[in-house]
């Protein structure tokens, strides 16, 4: 099993809240589809001929490609890689792009998920994020991709965000609970730095993120899914009828992927690839039919931490077979900090696996991080 993921790098506006590689010049949008094009064939053998179970189309902002360019890019992807009949086909999409032309194009091509970046169903709190779109595109955008065909939707929402509060946050997960998605990704606001939000609390011109706030939202959201027939079955991500994302799956459980297009990451159990994060050197790098990645050989200490970082964040958790097997001798070195986070209850030994527990859930990436060698 084997994923391909497929950064694309443009943007209308900057979210005052990312720090994902992304440019609002779209001049040179023809060139770089055509280098992407081209890394995929440079790039065919990187997964030694395994199949394709998951597409993603990630940013920036997916839906900034027209029916031209998904079409050079699903050639390229089609003739060098063997794609599995039944594949998860992902494209992230703002709703202010899925009008009823754009959806009904996106129905005709191998995309059969979509990822709707809708964060909130309050103008207030769009327009404080720097967002393109409003409340009402939101809802609009998923019924019309119901409406084209679409059975596979997940939608996307921030907590912790300074101008909002509790009240606000309950109704945002109602709005959501009624649009009658089966996958659902919530995210807690986060201080990048080089963000616009960055930038905006060096100069106290807003707030920062409260993190009690973000805890009790955190809370909310879970109590609220659960009680609708949600599985949180990743710290954020939580789906109904088993509609889990084969994509992002594939990352926690740690299973080889390529990433096409600048800023992409590479993992192939043994490596880590990133490519520049540049356009116009990604461009240039491929023009010349040459590569733009650096490579990184993985030690047995950082597919550790890796795996006690991924695998803690989901529902499986940390498989104790997996550990007594491949990682004996780092299982050794964290024995005293595993046995006080099972002490003080933040991990649960279910006798085959390690787990968080309920309450410690929201600082899943603090624990982790305990347990590094």
């Amino acid at each position: 099993m084997a994923g391909l993921y497929i950064h694309i790098p443009f943007c209308k506006q900057a979210c005052v809240y990312c720090n994902f590689h992304f440019s609002t010049n779209t001049k040179y949008k023809d060139k770089m589809i055509r280098a992407m094009a081209s890394e995929i064939k440079i790039r065919k053998d990187y997964l030694h001929n395994q199949t394709i179970n998951s597409i993603y189309f990630g940013g920036g902002t997916p839906s900034t490609l027209d029916q031209t360019e998904l079409n050079i890019l699903f050639d390229a992807i089609y003739k060098q890689f063997k794609v599995a009949g039944d594949a998860e086909i992902t494209l992230e999409s703002n709703p202010d792009d899925l009008h009823d032309r754009y959806v009904s194009m996106l129905a005709s091509t191998p995309i059969n998920r979509l990822s709707i970046g809708i964060q909130s169903f309050f103008d207030d709190e769009l327009k404080w994020m720097n967002r393109a779109h409003k409340a009402s595109q939101s809802i609009a955008a998923v019924k019309r991709a119901q409406d084209a065909g679409f059975q596979n939707i997940t939608i996307d929402l921030i907590y912790g965000i300074p101008v909002s509060n509790n009240g606000k946050w309950e109704q945002n997960i109602l709005k959501a609970l009624q649009l009658n998605v089966d996958h659902i990704s919530a995210y807690c606001l986060t201080v990048e730095e080089k963000t616009q939000l960055g930038n905006l609390i060096a100069k106290d011109a807003t707030n920062e993120p409260d993190d009690e706030i973000s805890q009790l939202q955190f809370n909310m959201l879970i109590d609220k899914l659960e009680e609708a027939g949600y599985q949180q079955y990743e710290i954020s991500n939580f789906a109904r009828n088993k509609k889990y994302a084969i994509h992002n799956s594939s990352y926690w459980k740690q299973h080889p992927y390529l990433g096409i297009g600048p800023s992409a990451h590479s993992f192939d159990i043994e490596t880590r690839c990133w490519n520049v994060n540049n356009n116009h050197h990604y461009i240039e790098k491929l023009e010349t039919g040459n590569t733009a990645f650096e490579t990184e050989v993985l030690s047995p200490e950082n597919r550790f931490n890796e795996y006690i970082m991924t695998s803690l964040r989901t529902m499986w958790g940390c498989d104790k077979n997996i550990l007594e097997t491949d990682y004996k001798q780092q299982l050794q070195k964290i024995k005293i900090p595993l046995e006080n986070q099972i002490k003080v209850r933040n991990l649960i030994d279910t006798g085959t696996h390690y787990k968080l527990a309920k309450h410690a859930r929201f600082f899943a990436d603090g624990i982790a991080a305990s347990l590094f060698v």
